[in-house]
């Protein structure tokens, strides 16, 4: 089965705010990209909450979800816990009563006071198929695969973040959208390269993933789209050169890439900071940071 992202990953709204362009982008793709919508694909998404009616539409393509939901959404359970800690409830609002699966599950990590706690829903009712724990696991598998690689992508424009102002410089809507479109097809091209990297290079002799090939994952994006900036302003990739220099150039670039390599799952904990600029200076590169394993724990009843 195919994972795909919500709609708040690299996509640009017409929304006033973020929320709402999240939700407005869903209906135009159900309404003019329904092939995205398959039988064969899981759709993750976060706590801005889509309500039962928009849930219901995506149901109905024969698509299937998987989302967080906030604290203050009302599930009434309809029966026993399931094997595996998950149970079934109904989901209703706009006229509308769903059946759904929640899985409630906690995260510790070594060092905090108390636990977080999360809570999901599935139109996926089958627990042997689906386990609750594979289930909670996959929303970690969406941060780090969707969530963390925007980062990395918007981290390559100057001055971006909800601190620093707006992220794109075009005065203009149109402007906008271009500058949008060529911002993904630059990020993606340097993932790219760093995949053409990946593949080529030597797998690591020590650590945690020692004689293993190397993910793309592993390979650095900023050294990625350094490379690429190099190479384009050296000419190195010009098509007039003939094909035979091209391609050196292109290996001799993609082998010190190869090189570039960054740790990647490193169960890293860091206490979440805000996304609006503090009254207080930084933190400098010294801030202290705990490294630990992230435990998941489904939730269920209490035993008698």
């Amino acid at each position: 089965m195919a994972v795909a992202s919500g709609p708040s990953g690299a996509a640009a709204g017409g929304g006033r705010e973020k929320g709402e362009a999240e939700q407005v982008l869903l209906d135009r793709a159900l309404e003019k990209y329904p092939r995205l919508f398959t039988k064969r694909r899981i759709w993750l998404m976060d706590r801005n909450f889509l309500g039962a009616p928009r849930i219901e539409r995506m149901l109905a393509t024969g698509t299937h979800v998987l989302i967080r939901v906030k604290s203050d959404i009302p599930l009434r359970r309809t029966g026993d816990f399931l094997p595996g800690g998950s149970y079934l409830a109904e989901l209703a609002g706009g006229g509308v009563t769903l059946t759904v699966r929640v899985i409630e599950y906690t995260i510790s990590v070594a060092g905090r006071d108390a636990p977080d706690m999360f809570c999901l829903i599935s139109d996926l009712h089958d627990h042997a198929a689906y386990p609750a724990e594979v289930l909670a696991a996959a929303c970690h598998w969406r941060w780090t695969g969707s969530e963390t690689a925007l980062k990395e992508a918007r981290s390559a424009i100057s001055g971006a973040g909800p601190s620093s102002g707006a992220m794109l410089r075009s005065g203009s809507p149109a402007l906008v959208a271009r500058e949008h479109a060529a911002w993904i097809i630059s990020a993606e091209l340097a993932r790219a390269a760093a995949r053409a990297a990946a593949a080529i290079a030597v797998p690591a002799r020590k650590g945690p993933r020692v004689g293993q090939p190397v993910h793309p994952r592993e390979i650095s994006f900023t050294a990625a789209r350094r490379a690429i900036i190099a190479t384009t302003r050296a000419g190195a990739a010009t098509a007039s050169l003939p094909a035979a220099l091209t391609e050196a150039n292109r290996d001799h670039a993609l082998a010190a890439l190869a090189r570039r390599r960054v740790q990647a799952d490193r169960d890293r904990h860091r206490d979440r900071k805000t996304k609006a600029r503090p009254g207080f200076p930084a933190g400098g590169p010294r801030l202290p940071t705990q490294t630990a394993p992230a435990q998941i724990s489904v939730c269920g009843p209490i035993a008698a």
